[in-house]
């Protein structure tokens, strides 16, 4: 792990607009939360997150230990997220609280729905209600799309759908967003993103395919899969976040960028869920897996992202490749592991020279 020992000047990055700004991130205490609070941490923003408490243990937010505010609000209580919201006083809303798994929103759609399209809702509205608020960055779900009977690549013009609660409730927020920023929002400015399949340490929740096999391979037992063939757009967690974090810095600076984007890997990054697994097996040759075959609820079988408005309107692009993304991933685990240690913050410093060395938007000062 040594690799991962480089420091960048934090200044030097994202124009060094969030320096002391006041940034709440509904949801900081879940896998893509916790690394984006870190991220802003270490750009020296003033971070507080709402959110529910961790599910479970491990946690990378907990096992992060980050200074600074937490206010532990159910974004469905509109009353309190809304008297909140307006008490921190923030300058941007990063909103990625959610029920975020497929198979869960099968087995309680009602409480998907709620959390994932009227808590929305409930953050939209306290933002309106929120002078300082300079605008809002919802994170939904590649997922929103409606998939029909051909293989695509996903445009944010696409229509959106779902075929299970999941997917429905990201469409259904995404449709929120758009109604409320038309009907609403004359000053702020509110956009959606779409990220691929992210991957990457401190991720334990259940029924996905990274977090499993990790599981697996500590508990020495194979690991099932259900669906080998299936193709998604896979990608490290801090690819779509730097699009996040572009898109605020506009939001703060006062550029225009309205609407929805995708944040999805390059082409070469859509595997089959299998190639998956046998890069894993390059850095654990004692993982074993079995395939099932029982009948399993429905599940898209192939899912990629068009991201040539990002790159083009934002000068992003994603930093690592599918085989970078499993091996940070894989480093990551190891370290927690074998060493007990966190390298969250190592591995950050070293994506952002990574990110420097492809000399893209968001790494310089300007």
């Amino acid at each position: 792990n040594g690799s991962y020992g480089i420091d960048l000047t934090m200044s030097s990055v994202f124009g060094n607009v969030y320096k002391d700004k006041r940034i709440l991130v509904t949801g900081h205490t879940g896998f893509k939360g916790s690394w984006l609070a870190l991220w802003l941490k270490k750009l020296g923003a003033q971070v507080t997150g709402v959110a529910l408490p961790p599910e479970g243990s491990p946690s990378h937010f907990e096992l992060l230990d980050l200074e600074g505010g937490t206010l532990t609000v159910d974004i469905r209580q509109l009353d309190t997220l809304k008297q909140t919201i307006i008490s921190v006083e923030p300058d941007l809303i990063f909103h990625l609280a959610a029920q975020s798994l497929v198979r869960y929103g099968y087995d309680h759609p009602m409480d998907t729905f709620s959390v994932n399209i009227m808590g929305t809702a409930h953050v939209l509205e306290a933002a309106r209600h929120t002078p300082s608020v300079k605008g809002v960055v919802v994170v939904t779900s590649d997922k929103c799309y409606e998939v029909l009977d051909e293989p695509k690549r996903f445009v944010e013009s696409d229509r959106m759908g779902g075929f299970d609660p999941y997917s429905a409730s990201k469409g259904g927020a995404e449709i929120i967003a758009a109604s409320m920023a038309r009907s609403y929002f004359k000053t702020q400015q509110i956009v959606s993103v779409r990220a691929g399949n992210v991957i990457g340490g401190g991720d334990w929740a259940a029924d996905r395919l990274i977090p499993d096999l990790i599981k697996g391979t500590e508990s020495k037992t194979p690991v099932e899969i259900r669906y080998p063939k299936a193709v998604r757009p896979w990608q490290h967690v801090l690819d779509p976040l730097s699009g996040y974090l572009v898109l605020g810095q506009s939001i703060i600076s006062d550029k225009p960028v309205v609407g929805a984007w995708n944040f999805g890997p390059d082409n070469a990054s859509d595997w089959p869920v299998d190639k998956v697994i046998g890069e894993m097996q390059s850095h654990y040759p004692d993982l074993q897996v079995s395939y099932s075959k029982e009948q399993h609820p429905h599940e898209t079988g192939y899912l990629a992202l068009d991201s040539t408005k990002a790159k083009e309107k934002l000068g992003w692009e994603p930093v690592l490749t599918c085989e970078e993304a499993i091996a940070y991933t894989a480093d990551w685990y190891q370290a927690y592991y074998k060493d007990h240690s966190v390298i969250s913050n190592q591995q950050l410093d070293a994506y952002m020279n990574k990110a420097k060395t492809k000399s893209l938007s968001w790494t310089t000062s300007e």
